[in-house]
């Protein structure tokens, strides 16, 4: 499947996931979630104010691949450059999510999500008024560090002030269905945006948002002293750099082969530096930017590990699912996207009820249904071919798929942030965000490589494999705490 068509049609997972979000949050009891406050009101402001922070992260992975045909004319971009719109925000994105992450424990997720909204609405604005292909990139690549500041700052307020497991639950279903909202609507603002006033307003959008989300986190969180820890700069340089390499390898590898210099270079270097960044870390920063302690939790490393895995599935479902109903169906991308909000709808519905089921049947026992549910909606759909129709083979199997992820998603994102000191929110919220989008990324690179093609056998394939993937995440799920209050459960310092 050839590189530059993966960019056009790439809508992250987390994920990937706004309105949900405001059907899920009156259902929180804040008084018995927040520390040291009871009011349901500045509780509803926090977690809208974390939701639409992801929702704005994720809208912007996937609101700019409609407008990219009108950036190309414009600033006459060349097509390998034009990748990097899409790439630059992705890579720094990744890149800096432990940095953000670790920012957020030393000062503050107030001061770590303004400082990211900030540069992420200027970024927009410097990028809507671009006059040329380089300051659009370079106006991408600062967006994706805000991004990155904001996204394990958000994760940061949920597990600071949703302390009560059944509350701490459902605002990870809120926040998991804000972003997956973010993502599917994407397209559709990117296209009437385009269509309706220029492609310059996929990125003007972001400054009326960002001001507004600032001035609702100026009155909604509450001001922390900075701690006085030494930034581990050298960890921090390995860890980016490493991180930033390794993703930028795997998303040149669908489209170069991966035994080129042009691949393989990258990826070597990438774990070399994320060597490095193991044992610095390790036995040489004082202050680490991720302590490896965080790693014997178990929950943080199961869930983390899981993370990993998901973000595959959750490309097979968004992605290859979309490109199956265009390549295959022969549908057109507005009828794709159509054909999946069915799926959509599941995954934002099943996600509020899987929080409230959290607290009760535990971590393990949502993610081990969630990959019944993976493995049979994909093994299903393996069987759709050209003269498939749509409710019976494509509508059935992606609406098992959407509930999977509504079970799955939350879940593992809840877990894999349960168990650290509150200190650590941050990074550990980093590691958890990270591992998704390594893991997102990986997929999309290896599944594209195994499909070798638009038939519907490559299809076939893809599908199998996400099945196999399914059934991996179960039987890993087994590392996760059993008890039903060990996935939501936090320890103290």
């Amino acid at each position: 499947m050839a590189h530059d068509r993966s960019h056009a049609a790439h809508r992250p997972p987390t994920t990937a996931h706004n309105a949900a979000s405001a059907a899920a949050t009156p259902a929180i009891d804040a008084s018995a979630g927040m520390p040291g406050a009871g009011s349901p009101r500045l509780a509803w402001m926090i977690l809208v104010l974390a939701c639409a922070c992801q929702f704005m992260v994720i809208l912007d992975s996937s609101i700019v691949n409609v407008a990219l045909p009108s950036i190309a004319r414009d600033l006459r971009f060349s097509p390998t450059g034009l990748a990097w719109v899409v790439d630059g925000y992705l890579l720094t994105f990744a890149g800096f999510m432990l940095l953000g992450g670790r920012a957020a424990d030393l000062f503050g997720p107030r001061r770590t999500l303004g400082a990211g909204l900030v540069l992420f609405s200027a970024a927009g604005l410097a990028g809507g008024l671009a006059a040329d292909a380089e300051v659009l990139v370079a106006a991408r690549i600062a967006q994706g560090v805000g991004a990155a500041l904001m996204a394990p700052a958000t994760l940061a307020m949920i597990t600071t002030y949703f302390t009560e497991p059944r509350a701490r639950a459902r605002a990870f279903g809120a926040w998991s269905a804000s972003g997956g909202v973010g993502g599917l609507a994407g397209a559709l603002a990117g296209g009437a945006l385009t269509t309706g006033l220029s492609w310059r307003w996929v990125f003007l959008v972001n400054v009326p948002i960002g001001a507004a989300l600032i001035a609702v986190a100026l009155v909604a969180l509450a001001r922390t002293a900075a701690r006085r820890e030494p930034l581990d700069l050298l960890g921090a340089a390995l860890g980016t750099a490493g991180l930033a390499a390794l993703i930028y390898g795997v998303m040149r590898g669908g489209g170069n082969g991966w035994t080129s210099v042009a691949v393989a270079g990258p990826l070597a270097g990438g774990l070399v530096l994320l060597a490095l960044f193991v044992a610095v870390e390790a036995r040489v920063a004082k202050r680490p930017i991720v302590p490896l302690r965080l790693l014997r939790i178990r929950g943080v490393a199961a869930g983390s590990a899981l993370l990993v895995l998901f973000g595959a599935i959750a490309i097979a479902m968004w992605y290859f699912s979309a490109v199956f109903l265009q390549d295959v169906l022969g549908y057109s991308a507005l009828a794709a996207g159509l054909g999946q909000t069915p799926a959509a709808v599941a995954f934002l519905l099943v996600a509020r009820w899987a929080a409230a089921l959290l607290t009760r049947v535990g971590a393990r026992g949502l993610v081990v249904a969630g990959s019944g549910l993976f493995v049979a909606g994909f093994g299903w759909l393996a069987w759709a071919d050209a003269g498939s129709g749509y409710a019976a083979a494509v509508l059935g199997p992606t609406l098992l798929v959407g509930a999977g992820i509504g079970l799955v998603f939350p879940t593992l994102m809840a877990a894999a942030t349960a168990g650290a000191p509150e200190r650590d929110a941050g990074v550990v919220g980093g590691i958890a965000a990270t591992a998704q989008q390594v893991g997102g990324s990986i997929g999309l690179a290896a599944l594209a490589t195994a499909a070798g093609g638009s038939s519907a056998a490559s299809y076939d394939r893809v599908f199998l494999i996400a099945a196999g993937l399914g059934a991996a995440i179960a039987a890993v799920s087994l590392l996760l705490p059993g008890s039903p209050r060990g996935s939501a459960r936090r320890s103290r310092p």
